[in-house]
C-alpha cells in the first residue's frame, strides 16, 4: 500500500494550473478594451484566492485522512446546503439574472462550489454503506433520486442549471460505480430528459441554447452570438494559432474571454495543435483520477474519487464542447484556467482530497 500520494496527478495539475494562468493573463488583456473591466482586480483574485488559496487547500486536504470525511458528511452536507440558502437572503446578489452569489464584503463567494464537494462526501457515505440495497429499486434507486432531487430543487431555483447538471452526471457516476443497475440509470435518464424538455418550454434562455445547438446560425448578432465568435475564434488559429497574447476575437467580440469562452482565446493563440496539448492534459487527469479511484482501499475512497474526478472532467469538456458547437453552450467555466477564484480553490480543494485517497490505494504499476 503506498504512502505516497500520486505524483503523476499531481504534476498534470500543476501543468493546468500554471499554464491556465499564463492563458488566462493573455485573456484578461481583452478587458483593457472594455469599459469598467479592471485587469488588476480579477488578476488578483484568481492569484490570491485561487492559485495560492486552492494551493493550500490542497495541500491541507492532501494530508487529512480521507476516511475522516465520511463521519461528518450529513453535517458537512448540511452545511453546504444551508450556506447555498442564503443566496435568498439579503446577503445574496444577482448576476446576469440568477441569484449565485454572496457578498461577503471584501470577496464573493458562489456557494453551489461549496456544494458540488458537500454533496459528493455525503453522497459517496451514502452510497458505499448501501451497497447491498441498490439492487432494489424501492431501497436504492428511489432514495438515490430523492438525494439528487432535493438538490436539483435548491440549483433550479437560483436558477443554475448547468451546474446541476454536472452534479447529476457525477452522482451518476457514483452510482453506477456502487453497483447500481442500468435499467435505474435508464430510469434517470428519462427523467432528466422530461425534466430538461419542461425546462426549456418554461424558462426561454434554455430553449435559446437548444435551438443554437442545433443550428448555431439561426441567430448569429443575438443567441448564437457568442457561439459565432468563438468558432472565427478557434478558426483563426489554424494549426499552430496567431501566438501568445494575439488573439484578436478577445478585444471587444467574444463576451467573456476570461470566463466560460476562454478556450476560444487559447485556441486562437495556440492553433489546433496547442488544442489537442489541453484536451490531452484533461484527458490526463481523467484516466489518472479514474485509476486512483479503482485502486483506492475501501468503496468509499473510490466513490469519492469517482465524484469529485467526475465534476472535474465533464465540466472541461462541456466547456471545449460548447466552444466548438459540439454541445449547448451553457456558461460554464474551464476549470483551472477560467476567472474564478472561488471556483479554481474549490476545485484544487478537491484534487487535495483526490491525492490523500492516492496516499492509500493499491501499489500501481508505472
Amino acid at each position: 500500500m503506498s504512502k505516497q500520494i500520486d505524483r503523476i496527478l499531481l504534476s498534470i495539475v500543476v501543468i493546468l494550473v500554471g499554464g491556465g494562468f499564463f492563458i488566462f493573463s493573455s485573456a484578461s488583456l481583452g478587458l483593457l478594451a472594455r469599459s469598467g473591466a479592471s485587469f488588476s482586480s480579477v488578476a488578483s483574485s484568481q492569484v490570491l484566492f485561487g492559485i495560492i488559496g486552492g494551493g493550500l487547500a490542497l495541500t491541507f486536504l492532501s494530508q487529512v485522512y480521507y476516511r475522516n470525511w465520511r463521519q461528518y458528511a450529513f453535517y458537512i452536507f448540511l452545511f453546504c446546503i444551508g450556506l447555498t440558502l442564503l443566496v435568498f437572503t439579503p446577503l445574496g446578489f444577482s448576476y446576469g439574472g440568477a441569484q449565485r452569489w454572496l457578498d461577503l464584503g471584501p470577496f464573493s463567494l458562489q456557494p453551489a462550489e461549496v456544494l458540488k464537494i458537500g454533496f459528493v462526501v455525503y453522497l459517496a457515505t451514502w452510497l458505499s454503506g448501501m451497497q447491498k440495497q441498490l439492487k432494489h429499486f424501492t431501497t436504492g434507486a428511489l432514495p438515490f433520486f430523492g438525494i439528487v432531487g432535493a438538490v436539483g430543487v435548491l440549483m433550479l431555483l437560483q436558477p443554475d442549471t448547468d451546474t446541476f447538471l454536472i452534479m447529476a452526471t457525477a452522482a451518476t457516476a457514483m452510482f453506477v460505480a456502487a453497483g447500481g443497475r442500468w435499467r435505474d440509470v435508464a430510469v434517470a435518464v428519462l427523467i432528466a430528459l422530461a425534466l430538461v424538455a419542461a425546462l426549456a418550454f418554461t424558462r426561454p434562455y434554455i430553449m435559446d441554447r437548444i435551438t443554437t445547438f442545433f443550428n448555431p446560425e439561426a441567430d448569429p448578432l443575438g443567441a448564437s452570438y457568442q457561439v459565432q465568435q468563438s468558432l472565427i475564434a478557434v478558426g483563426s488559429g489554424g494549426l499552430f494559432g496567431r501566438g501568445y497574447g494575439q488573439s484578436i476575437q478577445k478585444f471587444e467580440y467574444l463576451p467573456e474571454p476570461i470566463g466560460d469562452s476562454i478556450f476560444a482565446v487559447y485556441a486562437e493563440e495556440f492553433g489546433f495543435v496547442g488544442s489537442l496539448v489541453l484536451i490531452a492534459l484533461f484527458a490526463a487527469f481523467t484516466f489518472r483520477g479514474y485509476r486512483i479511484a479503482t485502486h483506492a482501499k475501501d468503496a468509499f475512497g473510490m466513490l469519492l474519487v469517482v465524484g469529485l474526478v467526475t465534476l472535474i472532467v465533464v465540466q472541461a469538456f462541456l466547456n471545449i464542447a460548447a466552444m466548438v458547437a459540439l454541445a449547448p453552450l451553457g456558461g460554464l467555466p474551464l476549470p483551472f484556467i477560467s476567472h474564478g477564484g472561488t471556483a479554481l480553490l474549490v476545485t484544487l480543494a478537491s484534487v487535495g482530497i483526490i491525492l490523500n485517497v492516492s496516499k492509500y490505494q493499491q501499489r500501481i504499476k508505472r
